[in-house]
């Protein structure tokens, strides 16, 4: 009777669950998809930036002032530096540039994805993280053990898993 009645019970709360987190699952699926594309402009849109910074800026300098990784100077002429999508003039300090980024609310999806300890967010990615993984080990309750679901759920796990480490050693 106790066995039965904890694979009840892991039924229900594995049902519950799911439905309780099918909106946050659809997120995640669709930020993590969003998020392949995240070196290019896929899903981006441009936005013109003018804005005024320290005068007599390095490129480097100019690069870390915009927040701009790998920056690169592509010419310069009286004072104006050009680079990829923009221009700095070093006397004057004034820049304007062309900045992609993904519309709000994709902006604040993969925000919500790639939350880290200095964000209150990552709470929700450890309780997220931990039902996901309470769905791998409760899925094993969802069938009788011996019974032929079971035993291919056996073998498709199997699968998984090898295609899992071809994932992480191949990638």
């Amino acid at each position: 009777m106790k066995n039965s009645l904890s694979k009840f019970s892991m039924r229900i709360i594995h049902r519950y669950l799911g439905f309780f987190l099918a909106g946050i699952m659809a997120m995640y699926a669709l930020s993590g998809i969003i998020m392949v594309y995240r070196n290019n402009d896929t899903f981006k849109k441009s936005v013109e930036i003018n804005t005024q910074i320290e005068k007599n800026l390095s490129a480097k300098a100019l690069g870390e002032a915009l927040k701009i990784k790998g920056l690169k100077v592509t010419g310069e002429e009286q004072n104006v530096l050009h680079f990829n999508g923009g221009s700095y003039n070093s006397t004057t300090g004034e820049t304007s540039y062309i900045k992609k980024e993904f519309p709000y609310i994709l902006e604040k999806m993969t925000h919500i994805h790639k939350a880290t300890t200095k964000d209150p967010l990552y709470y929700l990615n450890l309780f997220f993280g931990a039902s996901l993984l309470f769905f791998v080990i409760s899925s094993f309750w969802m069938f009788t053990p011996g019974s032929d679901v079971f035993k291919k759920g056996i073998y498709f796990t199997i699968g998984g898993i090898i295609l899992t480490f071809i994932m992480i050693f191949v990638g």
